[in-house]
């Protein structure tokens, strides 16, 4: 049954109008943002001001990186806390004239060659279950696949999940391709091959295992034809900062990850922030379809308060003197010029007389947010009783023409409102969720916004 929808009548569209004209600061409006955008006439003068590019703590992790115009902010974040471990075995100063191969940076194309191909087979895999398994093409769940096929995005668990199987590699053995800095046309051939393969097991299903070995090795056809063939090994050699050349002979990625990066980063737990009721806190949360590497670790969070998040980030930093991978909406209230994020950062109901009242669990709950962006926390501005939090530096992956060389401030409470993940070393949880790690996860459906990808 179709319910009748009321249309809008001319006589009401009138009385709209009128009552736009009738006020005069929506003319004023009007002028500014027709000439302007919206965001420079909303833009709050006084909240940009105090909101300052210095902190108490703060970690030196060098040039920022660019992910140019692909989705990898998941891949290059976790390499920028994985090179930071990098730098201190390897003795290397962040901008070291010694250095021939200048700021020391891990290949983000080596670790999405291997998540691509991966990708591949646990979609195939996944897809010819349900197939098998009588799941109709046109249900909800095959439909969600189907559409969220091969995009870029990521999370900590899937990229600790690639480091562990194929470690990791200097850039300049493996650097940035065409297709690698814009995959969007690769990505888009890779999602019509894997569509025709699901087209294919659902005519013949009884060649399902056949349709999952050819199109695998198409998959990874177009990728090595794409990105280049990544290297088994290299001849290892660098220059340390003080000038005092190493040279470590051959070595796989597999061996450089085990040797170069030992601080634990695949034993890290995720904590997310998820604020609804149904939810509760000190549970572990899985997403049922969500992975990469078939075979890896679960992607699995434990949901916390937003403040043992953060209490965590701060201990990380100001105690261990590490960088910290999280997951953010980083869209809302961003100034990314000035490279800013605050909760009243731009007065949009000020311009629109509208009052944007939405708490964070209203936003998960109606589509209004969710995670889309990683990033890693280098600072924090600590008050005096060493406990309250004022403002972060983050460490993106937009490049250094924008922001401070690349580098943001956040807000304490931007944080709160739109930060949803943060990768932590087990140790730090207390008793009681280190045993809900251990405990089955609550399983969400394929999409819910908690599966939602950086």
């Amino acid at each position: 049954m179709t319910t009748a929808l009321n249309p809008l009548s001319p006589s009401a569209l009138e009385q709209l109008t009128e009552s736009f004209e009738q006020s005069s600061a929506n003319r004023l409006a009007m002028n500014a943002v027709t000439s302007s955008g919206i965001d420079p006439v909303a833009h709050n003068y006084d909240r940009a001001r105090l909101l300052q590019h210095r902190f108490s703590v703060s970690v030196d992790n060098g040039q920022v990186t660019s992910q140019a115009h692909s989705g990898r902010c998941w891949l290059f974040s976790s390499l920028n806390v994985a090179r930071f471990v990098a730098r201190r075995a390897l003795n290397i100063d962040t901008d070291s004239p010694s250095n021939p191969a200048g700021d020391f940076e891990f290949s983000q194309n080596y670790a999405m060659y291997y998540d691509k191909l991966e990708r591949v087979n646990y979609f195939l895999q996944d897809v010819a279950a349900l197939v098998r398994a009588g799941e109709p093409v046109d249900s909800q769940l095959m439909q969600f696949l189907l559409s969220d096929v091969m995009g870029d995005g990521g999370q900590w668990i899937m990229a600790m999940n690639l480091y562990k199987k194929y470690g990791a590699v200097p850039k300049q053995y493996f650097p940035e391709t065409a297709s690698s800095q814009n995959t969007s046309q690769m990505n888009s051939q890779l999602r019509s091959l894997l569509h025709q393969a699901v087209a294919h097991m659902v005519e013949d299903p009884s060649a399902i295992d056949q349709i999952v070995k050819d199109y695998t090795a198409a998959g990874h056809r177009i990728l090595t034809i794409h990105l280049g063939t990544p290297p088994t090994s290299f001849d290892w050699e660098w220059t340390d900062k003080d000038g005092n050349f190493h040279r470590d002979g051959e070595i796989t990625p597999q061996e450089f990850w085990k040797k170069y990066v030992k601080a634990g980063l695949e034993d890290y737990v995720c904590l997310i922030d998820d604020p609804r009721r149904e939810h509760p806190k000190g549970k572990k949360i899985a997403i049922e379809h969500l992975g990469n590497v078939a075979g890896g670790d679960a992607t699995e969070y434990l949901n916390v308060p937003s403040q043992f998040m953060k209490d965590c980030a701060r201990k990380i930093l100001s105690e261990q003197g590490m960088p910290v991978w999280f997951g953010a909406d980083c869209h809302p209230m961003m100034d990314r010029k000035e490279g800013k994020w605050a909760t009243d950062l731009f007065e949009y109901g000020r311009v629109y007389d509208v009052d944007f009242d939405l708490d964070k669990e209203q936003r998960v709950r109606f589509g209004e947010s969710a995670m889309n962006h990683a990033m890693a926390f280098v600072g924090v501005d600590v008050a005096e009783d060493g406990k309250t939090t004022n403002r972060w530096k983050v460490e993106n992956s937009w490049g250094g023409d924008i922001a401070n060389k690349g580098y943001f401030a956040m807000s304490d409470d931007w944080f709160t409102e739109y930060v949803y993940e943060v990768a932590v070393p087990k140790s730090m949880l207390p008793e009681e969720y280190r045993k809900a790690i251990d405990e089955p996860a609550i399983m969400l459906p394929a999409w819910d916004p908690m599966g939602a990808l950086a």
